[in-house]
């Protein structure tokens, strides 16, 4: 530019070409140009500097490896993912009928075609023969569009076991080809399901015994037969862990859908961990009775509940992150022990410690937590944070003590809360059915046990804890158990003086496992990329 002004000082009869908003525009050729700087303006804005496209890396893999199943894998062809590269597709089998391992190839993604069942239903009763086992390596992604969704039937397992640097991730046809953004909601396709022998209550025949195993049900939304349900609570419907499930929750029939990840009498033998669950158009997940053991769990913008709890689940979940996106979503928890039948066992008993829990929906239950039906449940250790109210119980069967249950009712007692911080909105009790507000209030207890309601949240990043957070008086969790039938078994850990999911900062149980978006940012460096793009492993 100095230049520019240099030749036209010396009377250059040169043309200017149009330039850029900061540089100047000749008013026309021919004589000399006089130039009267103006007074000088205040600096614009600086637009973004736009995010550059990733150049796509990953070319297709020549063909689709051989497994052990019979049926094999289907060569779909390709698919291109944009930023990331091509890949091949290769559908499977609408069945598995032996055990096959799913290997990990680069340039490859494997198709759900529909339902895929691994094995077939072995029955409510415990059975000697072998079982069918789908093993996914690290770093696989499945995925499926509409009425997709993966069925471990009973009597068989999944071994689904990715890293923390190479998860596993079951995610939509439209998250492959780059249509989502990180708000897009979920019903892109089904989701994951185990069915197992444990208990359950809610007997989908008229005069079964609950708990037996007489007693089976149909999986949520399923229309072609996909049942759960018997009387053997150490059952193994195998592993679950480092695992990404992404925009599931497709509707299998009228007013059922799917969640990212559903289990249905599923024992205590089947191992959980680190499992995320994104933008699910149901659940986050939902246990339908059966023996639970969970840890590091993490959902993301659910467009119903975070966590879902039913007929008779007795469950131990440590250490879960659940944020809703703005103004989506249902509650964070929602629990029934019977849907439709009083007073059955086994009943409901969840025990969540170490919990933090962003709620941002003003409609639906109008609550963070809502217990009902007559659950038991225990949240030691935790925070809530609301808009409106933060918990709400339902129906004086849900507070009742244990002394006033019928004989075989196993009946623990009102819900219980130690070391729990509610910051919620005006009022944060609310009682329904038959339940005030004032014994809602009462069963919490602010002021004891290390319980208060009226606490300011100073979690920054959504989720690290601050001063006020870092306060409070913790509860031992490793006192804690919630299965009499495993009185030597101890679940949770002892946590270091603090509440939450997170010690600090510095705590990134989560790190590597995880996709990023807006709702909640983990930092690029510890996720495997944006929620709306696939990795490239």
């Amino acid at each position: 530019m100095s230049r520019t002004r240099l030749l036209l000082m010396l009377g250059a009869s040169i043309p200017l070409a149009a330039c850029g908003a900061d540089e100047i525009v000749s008013p026309g050729a021919g004589g000399n140009i006089i130039i009267n700087n103006p007074a000088p303006s205040p600096t614009p804005t600086p637009t973004p500097t736009p995010t550059p496209t990733p150049t796509p890396t990953v070319t297709a893999a020549a063909g689709c490896p051989t497994i052990q199943d019979p049926q094999g894998l289907t060569d779909a062809g390709t698919i291109t993912s944009p930023g990331v590269g091509t890949f091949r597709v290769c559908t499977l089998p609408a069945r598995f009928n032996v055990s096959t391992t799913l290997p990990r190839v680069t340039g490859l993604l494997y198709q759900l075609p529909g339902r895929v069942d691994v094995g077939t239903d072995r029955g409510p009763a415990p059975t000697a023969d072998a079982a069918v086992v789908l093993t996914i390596n690290p770093g696989v992604i499945v995925y499926g569009s509409g009425v997709a969704w993966l069925h471990v039937n009973r009597g068989n397992r999944i071994s689904a076991v990715g890293t923390a640097t190479q998860p596993i991730i079951f995610t939509s046809r439209d998250n492959v080809i780059g249509q989502n953004t990180e708000t897009s909601p979920g019903g892109q396709w089904g989701g994951v399901v185990l069915s197992g022998r444990a208990q359950i209550t809610d007997c989908r025949t008229t005069g079964a015994t609950p708990g037996t195993i007489n007693c089976e049900r149909q999986v949520e939304g399923a229309v072609d037969p996909a049942l759960y349900g018997g009387a053997t609570n150490t059952d193994n419907s195998g592993t679950v862990s480092f695992v990404q499930l992404r925009y599931s929750g497709f509707v299998l029939s009228q007013n059922f859908e799917l969640q990212s990840l559903t289990t249905g009498g599923v024992g205590r033998g089947t191992q959980f961990s680190r499992i995320m669950s994104f933008n699910s158009s149901d659940d986050g997940s939902e246990y339908f009775g059966g023996r639970i053991n969970m840890k590091y769990y993490v959902a993301i913008g659910a467009d119903d509940d975070s966590l879902d709890t039913d007929t008779g689940v007795k469950m131990n979940l440590q250490y879960a992150l659940m944020v809703q996106r703005q103004g989506s979503g249902d509650s964070i928890i929602e629990a029934d022990s019977d849907n439709d039948f009083d007073e059955q066992a086994p009943r409901q008993n969840t025990i969540v410690s170490n919990m933090t829990a962003i709620h941002r929906s003003t409609t639906g239950n109008g609550a963070a937590i809502l217990l009902r039906g007559g659950t038991d449940y225990s949240i030691y250790n935790s925070i809530v944070t609301s808009t409106v109210a933060c918990l709400r119980i339902s129906r004086p069967i849900t507070i009742r003590a244990a002394a006033g249950a019928p004989a075989g009712s196993e009946e623990l007692g009102p819900p219980t809360f130690r070391s729990v911080l509610l910051g919620c909105g005006a009022a944060p009790f609310t009682g329904s059915s038959g339940v005030t507000n004032d014994q809602v209030a009462a069963i919490f207890g602010s002021g004891q046990n290390g319980n208060n309601s009226a606490y300011t949240p100073t979690l920054t990043n959504v989720f690290v804890p601050g001063a006020n957070e870092t306060a409070v008086t913790f509860t031992n969790a490793a006192a804690l158990n919630a299965d009499p039938e495993t009185p030597a078994v101890v679940f949770f850990d002892a946590t270091a003086n603090y509440v939450g999911a997170f010690r600090n900062a510095e705590d990134r149980w989560y790190q590597g496992w995880v996709c990023n978006s807006s709702t909640v940012d983990f930092g690029a460096a510890n996720t495997t990329g944006s929620c709306a793009s696939i990795p490239a492993f």
